[in-house]
């Protein structure tokens, strides 16, 4: 158990406080975790006898830390400090002090039945080495989690992948009556239990397989807990439209707050859509369905290679597709799928495919991001075009190998999300709409799992955004970006005290310098550290001083119960 961090004075510095407000001359008293005063200059009194350690933060801003309400971090967490330290220092050092996992449908609880092997499949790009595993329930990996000491705060939601697994293993179709109420139990349990809401991944399995109907008979659990439900959606090119609208259904259906996971266009042919997917936010929320949205703020993002597989391939799991993938017929069939098959609504129906990702960028617009053997290191970085021509086979043959070389565990970069790839154009057009929308909160949408090379948000996606976004292309002011990365996305979830500073809240802070303040990581070097960012506290703990990096068990497991909802 570790023990209150001392008393600490944060003097000289502007206080930005999260709520969109301008930075104005403050100091801060922090005492037992908890910001004790905000006083004007020099309006802090210094208690007597001894003196508080003091950080000088003249010529800084002050600012919460920030919350990033979408992370695949679910398998670190629960290990030991000594082990997670450095696998969290890239989101330390970029001012991250709470994270939300489980998103897009995948974690690691509850799961029962068979899902403990067939998550182990789908997990496993996001797996660091020794950190497979799988728990009962929300409230055991909670524990878990806890008993490891978590460096920075950490909550869930309740994934819908295991709970579907834990039912009907990897089948696709509707579940029956009595396999809803199933999953509805387990739903509910793991709110109880301290879940924030429910998250889905609709292009992934088993939420490929999924129809809207059962996604409407979950949302209404979380509706009555008051908590969110939270969806990557069945497509973000072809499909995309009326996947928001699906999402947006449920939210007017159910009742529960909606919120739409990495807003995005995929494919240079989608990406004039994003101006109409916002609308359609708009005119719900005109309605009174409370709609929101989180972005990443780059151009590429990072996932699983199975998600480039149509639906058929997968069921039954990984270890089917692979098996699949070694009949000559079969390979067949499913390259003339990603060559020829295009969306079509409604995606569930048997036969039907949400998104064909090789289909919105073509093979040259995926690249291998990770393997778990060094023998096929080198493919890492490749577009899957590049991995073609290195192994002299056509682009499908050449991943497929690879799938079954590295026995399913290959990630993947995903190039031309709401505009081109990095330092090939100007992307304002397309990225500028999600950036500033005031309903849009920032996020990573990374993990760092220590092999290949992670997307660079794992270390730099709330700097670079400051950098890129506010000081150089001037898409925001930095009081609202700072909004969108603290008390937004507190707000979202229920977090009460944090994402703001004030007195009461808790003293999870970043001081950092808004002149240099980048992230300048990227696809090459990915583990760069932020530039600019010179402390960072957890509940008034250092994990960041003077840019040394310093990880301890500073953080604590959020439970949504102990929390009453703000709006």
């Amino acid at each position: 158990m570790r023990s209150d961090p001392a008393a600490l004075q944060i003097l000289g510095g502007l206080v930005c406080d999260g709520t969109g407000s301008e930075p104005v001359p403050a100091d801060l008293a922090i005492e037992a975790g908890r910001i004790a005063a905000v006083a004007p200059p020099g309006g802090i009194p210094h208690p007597g006898g001894a003196s508080p350690a003091v950080i000088d933060a003249s010529g800084y801003i002050v600012t919460p830390g920030f919350v990033d309400l979408h992370s695949h971090s679910d398998l670190i967490f629960p290990l030991p400090t000594e082990r997670a330290g450095p696998l969290l220092e890239g989101r330390i050092r970029q001012g991250i002090t709470t994270e939300i996992v489980a998103n897009c449908g995948l974690g690691a609880a509850p799961a029962a039945g068979p899902a403990p092997g067939l998550l182990r499949g789908i997990l496993g790009w996001m797996t660091p080495d020794g950190g497979a595993g799988s728990w009962t329930g929300v409230g055991a990996w909670l524990d878990a989690v806890e008993s490891a000491g978590p460096c920075i705060n950490v909550g869930m939601l309740v994934p819908h992948g295991p709970l579907r697994l834990s039912v009907m293993e990897l089948r696709a179709g509707p579940a029956d009556d009595a396999e809803r109420r199933r999953m509805g139990a387990a739903l509910e349990r793991g709110l109880e239990e301290g879940a924030f809401g429910l998250s889905s991944g609709l292009i992934y399995p088993p939420g490929m397989f999924t129809p809207a109907s059962e996604l409407l008979f979950l949302a209404r659990s979380v509706a009555r807990a008051d908590r969110i439900y939270t969806s990557h959606i069945r497509g973000s090119s072809e499909l995309l439209l009326p996947a928001v609208d699906e999402l947006l259904a449920v939210g007017r259906v159910a009742g529960c707050r909606v919120h739409h996971s990495h807003a995005e266009a995929v494919g240079r042919r989608w990406w004039k859509e994003i101006p109409a997917m916002l609308a359609r936010h708009e005119a719900a929320r005109a309605d009174g369905v409370r709609i929101s949205y989180d972005m990443f703020p780059y151009t590429v993002a990072a996932t699983m290679m199975l998600a480039i597989y149509p639906p058929w391939a997968l069921e039954g799991g990984l270890r089917a597709l692979l098996e699949r993938l070694g009949r000559p017929a079969e390979r067949r069939r499913i390259g003339a799928d990603i060559a020829s098959r295009r969306p079509e609504w409604p995606p569930w129906t048997a036969g039907g495919w949400p998104h064909n990702l090789v289909g919105a960028v073509g093979w040259s617009g995926i690249a291998v991001a990770s393997v778990r053997s060094a023998r096929n290191a080198p493919a890492v970085g490749l577009t899957l075009d590049e991995l073609g021509r290195t192994r002299g086979r056509d682009p499908f043959d050449a991943i497929s190998d690879l799938m079954i070389e590295e026995d399913g565990e290959v990630g993947q970069w995903v190039f031309e999300i709401s505009g081109p790839p990095p330092h090939a154009g100007d992307a304002d057009a397309a990225l500028a709409p999600l950036a500033t929308h005031p309903a849009g909160a920032f996020c990573s949408d990374a993990i760092d799992t220590g092999r290949g090379r992670p997307h660079p948000a794992a270390w730099g996606a709330f700097p670079h955004a400051l950098g890129s976004l506010v000081r150089e292309r001037r898409l925001l002011g930095f009081a609202e970006a700072i909004r969108k990365m603290t008390s937004l996305p507190a707000d979202l979830l229920g977090l009460r005290d944090r994402g703001r500073i004030a007195s009461g809240c808790a003293a999870d802070l970043v001081i950092l310098d808004p002149a240099v303040v980048s992230g300048p990581a990227d696809l090459h070097e990915p583990r760069q550290p932020a530039v600019g960012i010179r402390h960072v506290l957890v509940n008034g703990r250092a994990l960041l001083r003077e840019g040394r990096f310093l990880p301890a068990a500073a953080g604590r497991v959020l439970r949504a119960g102990e929390f009453a909802h703000r709006g």
